[in-house]
């Protein structure tokens, strides 16, 4: 195992909020909420899959409903240890190992405020290998691993136990308890093994959310393209550079739903986002689409959230390949094209 202190947990910031493609909370305020808790109880051990012992409980963190509001409706800072003591009680027993349910802005840095200050490691490693707007929409589902019982807190202290029998239902419950709670809460669940957890988490996401962080300013000091170089870490390509020249937003209390247009001189980019970029197209051409990953950067390599984007921002659209889990036929019926109500046919990046 290693620690995380504040200096690094910057860099985790940043590189998850590349790989949550546009969504998974604000890094920034996540960010805020864990400095605070490592200041308040010191770094935290993250342990690779590994070294989590058979007989371990993993449970995972993430916070769940519309980005957009959480921006007005700021944590309180508790929701996560609210949410994560209410599921313990539940199971009966105790939790060994906090776990991120997808490694994207604020969710991959929501299992540290409980792990400093409860003394549990947190797993290098996450249910997605991105960011997905719903709860269903992880490889657990793809094994048979059950999200609840799921627990749901908000920022006044509130929780209820979600109890299902399948993860659909998982997600309809808990959206519907969210909308109820102000739009936006902290949710602990998917309950595990560590053999499991070892069998069917996506390993090193954290660390893999670090490199890229650094590689952002290293690209600077060397004066090199950090667009470019993002892309070529991850084995994708820039799509699109351009100015942003329109936001739309859908009035949805349960997501962040809308697109945006972006513009060169010759070409416009069309971004379609519910929570995290579903789809980039160019003069109606699909450029890239769910699974794959489509992040949104500024001219300087730093990821803009899709509740922060705006016009007149100039930005690059990155495309990149994701895990290869989410290419299988069974992936591709729970978060592809289909999952999200389009017609046009998945053509992976990358190949």
């Amino acid at each position: 195992m290693r620690e995380i202190g504040a200096a690094e947990l910057r860099h985790v910031a940043r590189g998850a909020a590349i790989l949550g493609t546009g969504g998974g909370g604000d890094p920034y305020i996540g960010r805020l909420v864990a400095e605070q808790a490592l200041l308040e109880y010191g770094p935290v051990l993250v342990a690779e899959p590994h070294e989590v012992p058979d007989d371990a409980l993993v449970a995972g963190i993430g916070m769940i409903g519309a980005p957009t509001v959480m921006i007005e409706k700021l944590p309180a800072g508790e929701e996560a240890v609210t949410a994560f003591l209410t599921l313990q009680r539940e199971l009966g027993r105790s939790i060994t190992h906090v776990l991120p349910i997808e490694v994207g802005g604020m969710n991959s840095l929501a299992p540290f405020p409980v792990a400093a200050s409860l003394g549990l490691p947190v797993l290098d490693a996450d249910c997605m290998g991105r960011a997905f707007p719903m709860v269903q929409m992880v490889v657990c589902t793809l094994d048979g691993v059950p999200a609840s019982p799921l627990a749901i807190a908000d920022e006044k202290g509130n929780a209820i136990v979600v109890d299902v029998h399948d993860n659909n239902w998982a997600e309809r419950l808990a959206r519907s308890a969210t909308i109820r709670m102000g739009c936006t809460a902290l949710l602990s669940g998917f309950p595990m093994s560590g053999k499991q957890a070892r069998d069917v988490t996506i390993p090193g996401t954290l660390t893999l959310a670090s490199r890229l962080g650094r590689l952002v300013e290293q690209a600077r000091r060397e004066h090199v393209d950090p667009c470019q170089a993002i892309a070529s870490f991850l084995g994708g390509r820039v799509l699109f550079t351009g100015k942003v020249v329109d936001v739309m937003r859908a009035r949805d209390p349960g997501f962040a739903k809308g697109e945006a247009r972006i513009e060169a001189h010759d070409a416009s980019c069309r971004l379609e986002f519910q929570n995290e970029h579903l789809v980039a197209s160019r003069d109606g051409e699909v450029l890239a689409s769910v699974p794959d990953l489509i992040c949104v950067l500024d001219e300087q390599g730093e990821p803009v959230p899709a509740e922060r984007l705006r016009y007149g921002q100039r930005v690059a659209v990155v495309g990149a390949p994701c895990h290869p889990r989410w290419r299988t036929p069974e992936g591709l019926a729970l978060v592809g094209p289909a999952a999200f109500g389009y017609s046009h046919e998945y053509r992976p990046l990358g190949v």
